[in-house]
């Protein structure tokens, strides 16, 4: 998405960018001999690590080389120093300043972002086709998925959240006809569902269902998901059965944990006693609720872990959670809300990895997660991984009732950051 908008906004510039995308395609070294200059998107930890390696090449061809996105913001000292001389954040008109002082032969102005920003249906036609991405799962088929965003930044301030030094709480509703319009594009590309890349779907609930409504009204046959917070599926629950109706499917949404000392470290909005009821809303409404999990951080106690699979199992999730989800530890980037309060495991930042070590103040929990993560590497399942929780615990490992086979909607490729 990000890519798609800067080569939106570029070519409205008047230039004519090439593109890649090198986590479905082999980068291409024909194309960096021929370029000037290199804008390696980095809107998550994973295309950091991703874009570096682009960026080496890129300099070894005598290209120059800037980084944008969320993560470029976040590390942008180490960026500057020792990978590029250019970081942008998601203001496409910081590009496109680039490149005209480029091809100006001068040095790039500071450009303000504007309170008010117009935003371009994002280019897609450079990229690869839809059947290169993750598609949906259900009911037996497979189909193409457009990814679009309805808005950018969050409202809210979560600690360990990586949007909220950068946004401080400040968020920016895109367009209704831009999202259309970009919708409509990937519709004509063959996609049968949406995917909103939103950080939270409900940061603007009237602007969220003016467009779930037009949505349905133009394409009846879309089906849609939607990243929700716990706290606010239960603050907007009346509106959950429109958006269902207006084909929405699934609702992902960052349970974390279910240990309110957890989930009060990391300021989420909500408490552990709110996860059933959101669940509860989201099924009475006729979609599913796919939780995302945060089980490894420096407040988590070792009988915090079973309690996961536990909860998996008396509200029929099992199949609704990917396994590494019971694997994911605490990522903190610089510029971390959660830097604000240091605690003893925090140790030294590590700019190779683009993020601050730590370690457990109780060394059998990073044990258990250092087993667990190798467990699922290596395809270790929901069962595989209860078993190695409870005996990390020394907890008897009950015995888990089969539940009928459900038809859950879920993306091909599993969540990451």
């Amino acid at each position: 998405m990000a890519a798609a908008s800067a080569i939106a906004a570029l070519e409205r510039a008047g230039f004519a960018p090439a593109a890649q995308d090198v986590s479905v395609e082999k980068l291409s070294s024909q194309a960096l001999a021929r370029a000037r200059l290199a804008l390696i998107s980095v809107p998550m930890h994973t295309a950091l690590q991703l874009g570096v390696r682009v960026a080496t090449r890129a300099r070894e061809a005598g290209a120059k080389v800037g980084f944008f996105g969320l993560y470029a913001l976040l590390n942008a000292e180490h960026l500057r120093s020792r990978h590029g001389g250019f970081v942008a954040g998601e203001n496409p008109d910081e590009l496109v300043e680039l490149v005209r002082a480029l091809a100006e032969g001068r040095e790039p102005r500071p450009v303000e972002a504007p309170r008010k920003r117009e935003v371009a249906v994002p280019s897609r036609a450079a990229l690869p086709v839809l059947d290169r991405y993750a598609q949906l799962s259900w009911k037996g088929e497979q189909r193409l998925v457009a990814s679009v965003d309805a808005s950018q930044g969050c409202k809210h301030l979560c600690r360990h959240c990586p949007i909220v030094p950068v946004y401080r709480g400040r968020f920016l509703a895109v367009p209704r006809e831009t999202v259309l319009a970009d919708i409509d594009q990937q519709v004509r590309q063959g996609a049968r569902h949406v995917s909103f890349g939103d950080p939270d779907f409900l940061n603007g609930p009237t602007h969220a269902l003016r467009i779930a409504r037009e949505m349905h009204a133009r394409w009846p046959e879309l089906t849609f998901d939607a990243t929700i917070k716990i706290e606010h599926l239960l603050q907007h629950r009346r509106l959950l059965p429109e958006l269902v109706a207006s084909g929405m499917i699934f609702v992902t949404s960052a349970v974390e944990s279910l240990s309110d000392r957890v989930l009060q470290a990391l300021r989420k909005g909500h408490a552990a006693a709110d996860v059933p009821l959101a669940l509860q809303a989201v099924r009475e409404a006729g979609a599913e609720l796919r939780p995302t999990l945060l089980p490894y951080t420096p407040w988590t106690t070792l009988d915090d872990l079973p309690a996961l699979f536990d909860f998996a199992v008396e509200h029929d999730l099992v199949e609704a959670i990917d396994p590494v989800q019971y694997t994911l530890r605490l990522l903190i980037p610089p510029g971390s809300l959660i830097l604000e309060e240091k605690g003893p495991w925090l140790r030294e930042l590590d700019e190779a990895a683009f993020s601050w070590r730590w370690e457990h103040e109780d060394a059998r929990v990073d044990a258990l997660w250092r087993q667990s993560a190798e467990a699922a590497h290596g395809g270790a399942g929901f069962d595989d991984l209860r078993a190695l929780a409870s005996q990390a615990a020394g907890r008897p490992l009950s015995q888990r009732t089969p539940r009928p086979k459900r038809s859950i909607p879920r993306l091909t490729e599993p969540w990451f950051c």
